[in-house]
C-alpha cells in the first residue's frame, strides 16, 4: 500500500535522519569528482549494460500522473510531437506509443547502449520515433529535431544524474525545440527522500548531490532550486510541487518515503 500528498512544503526529518545528515560532511575529493564528471556516459553505459532492459519498470503511470499529455491538445485526435529527453531503454516512451496513437516522438540518452536497446524493441518504428545518443549539456538538439517543433518534452528522472553546474544547459538546450506556449513535465527525486538518506558517509559530492557505488551521480531538488533553474533560462511555472509517498511493506512493517518533485514549466 502507498498513500501520496502533494503540496509545497518539504517532507520533515525525524531527529536521527536529521542527525545522520548532519554528521555526513565530508565530501568526495575533487580528483575524484573530476573522474566521475569525466567517466559518467561510461559509468551509464555499464549500469545498462548490467541490467540490460530489466531495472526499471515500465512507466505505465506517466499519462495517469500527466494528464497534460492529453490536456495539451486542441482537437481530440490531433497529432503530438514529444521529445522524451533521457529516455533510457524506452520504459516511459513504449507504453506512451502504445497508449497513445497519435504521437510522434523524438527520444534521446547520453548512454549509447541505452539507443541500442531501443532500437532493438520490437515496437520501434522509425514512423513514430526517432532516437539518438545525446549528451543534453553539450551536444545541439536541433541536429536531430527541428527548432521550436516539439509539443512537450519529459524529463523525468534524467536531470538528477547531471551535475548541478551543467543542469542549466540542458534546459537551455529543450528551449530551442520547444514550440512557444508549450511545456516540459518533469518528474524526479525531491529533497529527503528514502534514497537520499541510504547513501553511506563518503558518498557525498555537495550539496543534495551524491554517488552511487556504481559512480552514476543523484540530486534531490528542492522546489526553490528547481524553480530558480527554470525561469533563469526563460521558462513560465505553472505548476512546481513535492509529491510525498509512504510505501508501505506490510510484510516487513517498513516504512518507506518517496519524495518526489513533479512540475511544468512553459516556453512564453
Amino acid at each position: 500500500g502507498a498513500f501520496q500528498k502533494k503540496g509545497h512544503s518539504a517532507r520533515v526529518l525525524s531527529p536521527e535522519e536529521a542527525e545522520k545528515l548532519a554528521k555526513d560532511q565530508v565530501l568526495v575529493s575533487e580528483f575524484k569528482q573530476l573522474k566521475l564528471e569525466k567517466e559518467a556516459q561510461k559509468n551509464w553505459d555499464l549500469f545498462y549494460k548490467r541490467n540490460s532492459t530489466n531495472f526499471f519498470k515500465d512507466r505505465h503511470w506517466t499519462t495517469r500522473e500527466f494528464q497534460e499529455l492529453k490536456a495539451c491538445r486542441e482537437f481530440a485526435d490531433q497529432k503530438l510531437t514529444i521529445l522524451e529527453a533521457g529516455c533510457g531503454v524506452g520504459n516511459c516512451l513504449f507504453p506512451l506509443l502504445e497508449e497513445d496513437k497519435n504521437i510522434f516522438a523524438y527520444a534521446c540518452d547520453f548512454s549509447p547502449r541505452a539507443v541500442e536497446y531501443v532500437k532493438k524493441n520490437a515496437l520501434y518504428s522509425t514512423e513514430r520515433c526517432k532516437v539518438f545518443q545525446c549528451d543534453l549539456t553539450k551536444d545541439d538538439l536541433l541536429d536531430n529535431v527541428p527548432a521550436d517543433s516539439v509539443d512537450v518534452v519529459t524529463l523525468i528522472f534524467v536531470l538528477s544524474a547531471i551535475h548541478p553546474d551543467k543542469m542549466h544547459l540542458v534546459l537551455r538546450n529543450i528551449y530551442k525545440v520547444l514550440k512557444p506556449g508549450k511545456c516540459v513535465l518533469f518528474r524526479d527525486y525531491g529533497l529527503y527522500d528514502h534514497a537520499m538518506l541510504r547513501f553511506k558517509s563518503g558518498s557525498k559530492l555537495g550539496e543534495n548531490f551524491y554517488v552511487r557505488q556504481d559512480g552514476t551521480r543523484s540530486y534531490f531538488f528542492t522546489e526553490e532550486f528547481l524553480s530558480q533553474l527554470f525561469k533563469a533560462e526563460g521558462y513560465e511555472q505553472v505548476v512546481n510541487e513535492y509529491v510525498q509517498r509512504e510505501t508501505v511493506n506490510r510484510k516487513e512493517d517498513l516504512r518507506v518515503p518517496r519524495v518526489f518533485l513533479q512540475s511544468k514549466f512553459q516556453k512564453p
